[in-house]
């Protein structure tokens, strides 16, 4: 018995250190066991960090593809608003490409027009210089014939004033003899008539010389050199001769810049003007004429101003007429010469002469020359 107990023991003994080297195997497993769970939690958490990471960044990402969702559904509207627009533009593309072909058509049209007009425009051209030269040669001829007219004209003038003066004179000479020598025998309506003849036949005679006077200014050369113009009117108003008692005038003289023209011409132009202002005016109380001048582009237009008895506008176009008078011989004695005289010194010297007046109020001359 107590060998097959002790047998048992040691089989037992032998069970138990069998047991205990699988209990230090399992020990040793589940240590290894515990590192590798130990380990894997490790991993765990280190995947469970990694996955936070992970879904934070696939929530970011989503959130960037709902971005990107809510862009691209933007830039979709774009694209179709622009889509829309380039259909626009293509319609207003296709509708300008119509009116453009339409245009060159009508340029076509256009240029054809006008490459007849251009056609029938050059013919005209031809035409006119056709006509420009024969109306030149026209304008040659009839000048020639009017300068030809106007000599004979002058010629004739002249030679019909010159041989008045002659008989006017005898007229004159034997109407003034039968006055003086025969006045006894006549009656008192004698005397007047007699006396009306001596002055009609003056008269005449005054008439003659401004008719010479004025046939001579298409015949005289004119020289020009520079005009001291306040040495010149101050010259004629020395000349100025009048009679006693007679109201003296009153002058009023501004600065006369000198010019350019033929001074024994131009000092007529300043005699008739003067005169013309002294007679116009010795029925007012106070003779008052201003003589001035003033500057315009690259003329001097000088001035006579009176205030006398002025006439009316409306007649302006008789004034520089030969024979035109505005006041009748009994109110105011004269010609009628005097101002074409003027009018044609000046116009030869390319000037203009004009007027400026009202009834009762005065008048002023104006006259202008090249500086």
């Amino acid at each position: 018995m107590k060998k097959n107990d002790s047998e048992e023991l040691i089989i037992a003994n032998r069970e138990i250190v069998l047991q205990n080297e699988e209990i230090q195997k399992r020990a040793a497993e589940l240590v290894i066991a515990n590192k590798e769970l130990l380990f894997q939690n490790e991993e765990k958490e280190n995947r469970a960090a990694e996955l936070i990471i992970a879904n934070k960044e696939l929530a970011f990402q989503n959130e960037e593809k709902e971005n990107r969702a809510a862009e691209l559904i933007i830039a979709n509207k774009e694209l179709a608003f622009q889509n829309e627009e380039k259909e626009h533009r293509a319609a207003e593309l296709i509708i300008a490409n119509k009116e453009l072909a339409f245009q060159n058509e009508e340029k076509e049209k256009r240029a054809e027009e006008l490459s007849i007009a251009n056609r029938e425009l050059k013919n005209a051209e031809d035409d006119i210089r056709k006509l420009n030269d024969e109306l030149e040669q026209k304008v040659i001829e009839r000048t020639a014939q009017l300068e030809s007219v106007n000599k004979e004209l002058e010629s004739f003038s002249y030679s019909v004033s010159h041989d008045l003066r002659a008989p006017i004179r005898a007229i004159n000479g034997y109407t003034k003899i039968l006055k003086e020598d025969y006045a006894e025998t006549f009656d008192t309506d004698g005397v007047k008539i007699l006396q009306s003849i001596i002055s009609n036949s003056k008269k005449m005679g005054m008439l003659i010389d401004d008719l010479l006077a004025f046939s001579k200014l298409g015949r005289k050369q004119v020289t020009v050199s520079e005009i001291d113009m306040t040495g010149l009117v101050g010259m004629v108003r020395e000349e100025l001769l009048f009679e006693e008692n007679e109201n003296i005038p009153e002058f009023e003289m501004g600065v006369l810049p000198n010019a350019k023209g033929d001074k024994s011409l131009i000092k007529q132009v300043w005699i008739n003007l003067i005169s013309n202002a002294i007679k116009y005016s010795r029925n007012k109380a106070q003779t008052k004429i201003e003589i001035g001048a003033y500057t315009q582009d690259n003329l001097i237009v000088y001035f006579v101003k009176d205030n006398g008895a002025g006439f009316d506008m409306q007649y302006y176009d008789k004034l520089f007429g030969v024979f035109q008078r505005l006041h009748s011989q009994e109110e105011f004695e004269g010609t009628g010469i005097g101002l074409a005289i003027v009018q044609k010194i000046v116009q030869r010297h390319n000037g203009t002469v004009w007027a400026e007046s009202e009834v009762d109020e005065g008048s002023c001359f104006y006259f202008s020359l090249l500086a």
